[in-house]
């Protein structure tokens, strides 16, 4: 089978959804995701899961959904003129996970599938996604494992994927006016449907599996760690460098509004505290300036 089976895709992240949601509260060990399903007046809907206040999450939210018009947001059309005039669907799962301890990366994962149709021609479809980490303090086991975990789960697909999804996430994820990167990256693709349904599909689910297997280790060693008010107010601070990159650049960001998604849902992804300081610079030979030095530069980790 090479045409594109929507309800097989749907199934999946559904289930993907439930099994995050499950391994996320059980590794917190104190708070539970609530679930709100939405519909959107346009078309379709969804299912917004958030967690808050937990022994470990701060504020997390995973995000399922299903939305479907007959035309295309302006977002949308600008660099794929042939889509304008056919109907669509997309289906994707979102998260982005704020932890409580600075010594605890934020992480965001988000894999989708699109497809605009019309009659009498072929449909225009393809899959999306990624995953990446953004740590306050760096670890060099953490990254390697991070990007170790993302480099396994490319390699049946091709010798040459994990290095061209790693540059494009690198790319992705930088804040321009800042110049400087959100986070050690990961992977990030979009526009996938060179290898057919089938090899896309099963790719797109390696991707939505290894998440959790790159993030949990992660949290496990790290969630229990001491840190002091210097440190709680350094993560509020770069927090503010998620929020201006959610809101400046991310494309799902902006599809989501322009196509009529629901506000809440979308904007689920900004942390609960953040702070902005005027011209802040972090001391010399500190834990701080080592983020910017080391871990906020484009490198190889393995």
């Amino acid at each position: 089978m090479n045409q594109p089976d929507i309800a097989a895709v749907k199934d999946y992240l559904l289930a993907l959804q439930d099994n995050i949601c499950e391994q996320l509260a059980a590794i917190d060990g104190r708070a539970e995701f609530t679930e709100e399903s939405w519909v959107r007046e346009a078309g379709g809907g969804g299912r917004t899961r958030v967690i808050t206040d937990g022994a470990v999450f701060e504020k997390g939210g995973v995000n399922f959904s299903h939305v479907y018009g007959e035309g295309l947001p302006p977002s949308a059309t600008a660099h794929r003129p042939e889509l304008a005039g056919r109907s669509f669907q997309a289906l994707g799962v979102s998260l982005v996970i704020h932890p409580n301890n600075p010594l605890v990366p934020t992480s965001h994962a988000n894999v989708r599938f699109f497809i605009a149709e019309k009659p009498g021609a072929d449909p225009v479809w393809w899959f999306g996604g990624g995953f990446d980490l953004t740590p306050y303090y760096g670890f060099d086991e953490d990254c390697k494992h991070w990007h170790q975990v993302t480099y396994d789960l490319c390699k049946p697909f091709g010798d040459r994927v994990y290095a061209d999804y790693k540059q494009w996430c690198d790319d992705y994820f930088f804040l321009k006016h800042r110049n400087e990167p959100r986070g050690i990256g990961g992977l990030f693709f979009d526009d996938l449907n060179a290898w057919g349904f089938e090899r896309c599909f099963a790719f797109i689910k390696a991707v939505g599996d290894g998440y959790l297997e790159a993030y949990l280790p992660i949290v496990a060693r790290r969630k229990l760690m001491p840190f002091t008010e210097k440190q709680r107010n350094f993560q509020l601070y770069r927090r503010g460098r998620y929020v201006e990159f959610n809101l400046i650049y991310d494309r799902g960001t902006l599809f989501g509004l322009q196509s009529g998604g629901r506000t809440e849902s979308i904007l689920m992804s900004l942390p609960p505290l953040v702070k902005w300081d005027y011209n802040w610079q972090p001391e010399p030979d500190t834990p701080e300036a080592a983020l910017y030095e080391r871990y906020l530069k484009k490198q190889e980790w393995i």
